[in-house]
């Protein structure tokens, strides 16, 4: 049936009538939305929206990450028309899913943004659906959780990462990629007990209460380790999943600002995000893809599939 459909299909991200369902378009072909969801700002019926914050005027090193969104929903295009690997069941059949688009921002009025993306979220879960946001550098993460614990209270976080962005920095006018899971647990939005990182690899003084698995312990303990740590921090909590593509080693994902050696195998991080399954995922994002930085798309690769993970993670519980 599927080739069949191939021969008709095309520009379903304008043409498509059901939110459900497989998409069997020619992957190279077609208007690109994520995963071949129809774009629509308006989210009535549906249980969750993805949508890009071309953003990255946060970022300490390489730029880029403005170019995520576009290439991951490019890289998704080959993914529709099977269920995600692993995981026993068809998001995209069984959940309503809808790609509302970018935000819209001035971005020559930098000091404006942050205010304009927790809006952004706000308005997705406002209309009742989740949301998994496609970056962006990782401040982008911010004024989403402040949309989120606006909603669900301080939120349980998993963070999976090479750095911590804890760095210390108080004035909070600043935006940084590199201080905003500081400025995040300072603001209330985080329950640090309740919250974890996974994959780290740079020196960080103070965790101010968050568990840490560096990526060492994740190689020498295994995944299913892993899983059972951030189970036990995690609990049942309302949770978000925040997914810094530098988590991954450079050798799986070099297209990215602040690459650090020695980090997550694609497999081990698949491994992981399956392993959460049932948790009380109530939304998360894909940051960190930098296209100019990224020759192959396997970066962008990595990131489609992050975010469709984080899909079939968030419809475990609503199948």
């Amino acid at each position: 049936m599927a080739l069949e459909d191939a021969k008709r299909e095309v520009d379903g991200a304008f043409t498509r009538a059901e939110p459900r369902g497989l998409a069997f378009e020619n992957a190279f072909g077609g208007a690109t939305s994520f995963l071949r969801r129809r774009y629509t700002k308006d989210l009535a019926g549906y249980d969750l929206a993805v949508t890009g914050v071309p953003f990255d005027q946060a970022v300490t090193h390489r730029p880029g990450t403005r170019f995520g969104p576009r290439a991951i929903r490019e890289a998704s295009a080959l993914m529709p028309g099977d269920p995600p690997w692993g995981w026993g069941y068809s998001p995209l059949e069984t959940l309503a899913i809808a790609d509302a688009g970018d935000l819209a921002f001035d971005y020559a009025k930098v000091a404006d943004t942050p205010a304009a993306i927790r809006a952004h979220v706000a308005g997705i879960l406002a209309q009742g659906a989740g949301a998994i946001v496609l970056g962006g550098d990782h401040f982008v993460t911010l004024p989403a959780l402040q949309a989120y614990a606006d909603r669900f209270g301080p939120m349980a976080v998993i963070q999976f990462d090479a750095h911590s962005d804890l760095w210390p920095d108080d004035d909070m006018d600043r935006i940084d990629h590199g201080t905003m899971m500081y400025k995040a647990v300072k603001l209330g939005v985080v329950d640090p007990a309740a919250s974890v990182q996974v994959g780290i690899r740079t020196v960080t003084e103070d965790y101010r209460g968050m568990s840490v698995i560096d990526a060492a312990s994740v190689h020498r303990d295994g995944a299913e380790a892993a899983v059972a740590r951030i189970r036990s921090v995690v609990g049942n909590r309302p949770a978000y999943v925040t997914f810094d593509i530098d988590a991954l080693d450079p050798a799986f994902a070099p297209g990215t600002g602040t690459p650090v050696w020695g980090g997550l195998a694609s497999w081990q991080a698949a491994a992981i995000l399956r392993g959460l399954a049932g948790i009380d995922l109530k939304g998360g994002d894909v940051v960190e893809v930098s296209p100019p930085y990224d020759t192959t798309g396997a970066t962008a690769i990595a990131g489609a599939h992050v975010a469709a993970d984080l899909i079939a993670l968030y419809g475990w519980t609503r199948r």
